[in-house]
């Protein structure tokens, strides 16, 4: 693309993309020392000063559509007043790719403007030559990512290590990519939001996991109780409970796992976590896992919580089957799926890794979409 084909205004979705002014001096400024967009634009000045706006106005964003890329403005179509920034970076002519990156002003956050921008400008991009766009986003960033979702964007996967991380390491980056003859989205998701972002039948409660469970989590994964049944049969570091924390609405946005903690209806009190892993999206098959602290065990809560997420699988996420192992010796667990309408399978052999490196076998049950669920 031309530099003045990408540099020309853009009036679509209810934004308009402009070149930046020095009008917007201070409200760039502000926007770019804000807490959200430091957390997760790590080449950012900090602090982010009046200065550092000025130069970005005047040479940064005039040399990136220099460079074939582009730097706009998002603005107010009436006001004029500067809501974010959308544009386009590492160009790459001869695969007709480019990378598409955005933030916006902490005053117009949850209105749409990022996906309206985004779209805006892929559109703009796709009419002017390019054929294929990245969105790399934090793992952490779901904001970031339900916007990759409702523009058209799929993911494609992790790449490890590939950014640096403020303070010094390295860090991964989820990657999304629209090509030009996509639909223009959003993207059909493989595992919905949970409706009204819970599962209840008024005894349980499940949401999904987030940090606000770490500690908990941590005490559930570290119970001995509950360690004997894990694979391997290790307690699980503070470090992996928290990334798993961290993570878990990205796996859930990207449609790999659905991680929930379970809560007590009554009480309000952590009851344990239980996880639809769909290990098969091609034959739209999922595997269900649980693990309660003890002191809620013999309740019949692992039945309600198997219960609850076997119909959401099979009415809200298009599942046909889910499956479900367990230790030979755990003949409550079981119980616990037998009572929830799943069917002894058979036993797969030294399936699991075990204790002191040797292998577990592994009893499996299965349940179809057209099995009663009991």
């Amino acid at each position: 693309m031309t530099e003045e084909r990408l540099a020309q205004r853009i009036d679509a979705h209810g934004v308009r993309l402009r070149p930046f002014h020095l009008a917007d001096l201070a409200d760039v400024a502000e926007s770019c020392d804000d807490p959200v967009t430091q957390r997760f634009l790590n080449h950012l000045p900090s602090p982010y000063t009046e200065a550092d706006a000025r130069w970005w106005i005047t040479e940064g964003a005039p040399a990136a559509f220099a460079a074939g890329g582009a730097a706009y403005a998002i603005a107010d179509p009436v006001t004029d007043r500067l809501l974010g920034a959308v544009g386009l970076s590492y160009p790459v002519p001869q695969r007709g790719q480019a990378e598409i990156g955005y933030w916006v002003a902490p005053w117009a956050r949850g209105a749409g403007v990022a996906t309206a921008a985004t779209r805006a400008l892929s559109e703009h991009a796709f009419t002017n030559g390019i054929y294929r766009l990245e969105l790399l986003t934090e793992l952490e960033n779901a904001a970031s990512q339900r916007v990759a979702l409702a523009a058209g964007f799929r993911p494609e996967g992790v790449r490890r290590r590939v950014t640096s991380v403020r303070g010094g390491g390295r860090g991964d980056l989820v990657a999304w990519v629209r090509l030009a003859d996509d639909p223009p989205g959003p993207t059909t998701r493989g595992l919905p939001d949970l409706p009204d972002g819970r599962l209840t039948d008024g005894v349980v409660v499940l949401r999904r996991l987030g940090p606000e469970h770490i500690e908990q989590t941590y005490r559930l994964h570290t119970d001995p109780d509950v360690v004997v049944t894990r694979v391997p049969p290790e307690a699980a570091t503070l470090d992996e409970v928290t990334r798993r924390c961290h993570v878990a609405e990205s796996q859930w946005l990207v449609g790999t796992a659905a991680a929930m903690a379970i809560v007590d209806a009554a009480s309000g009190d952590f009851v344990g976590n239980c996880t639809l892993l769909r290990d098969q999206p091609a034959s739209d098959q999922a595997m269900i896992g649980y693990s309660l602290l003890p002191r809620w065990r013999g309740r019949g809560y692992a039945t309600r919580v198997v219960r609850l997420v076997s119909r959401w699988g099979f009415g809200h996420a298009g599942l046909s089957r889910l499956w479900a192992g367990t230790l030979p010796e755990n003949v409550a667990s079981m119980r616990v799926l037998e009572k929830a309408g799943f069917r002894r399978e058979g036993l797969l052999r030294g399936r699991l890794v075990g204790a002191a490196g040797r292998r577990a076998d592994s009893t499996i049950y299965g349940l179809l979409v057209t099995d009663p669920i009991d």
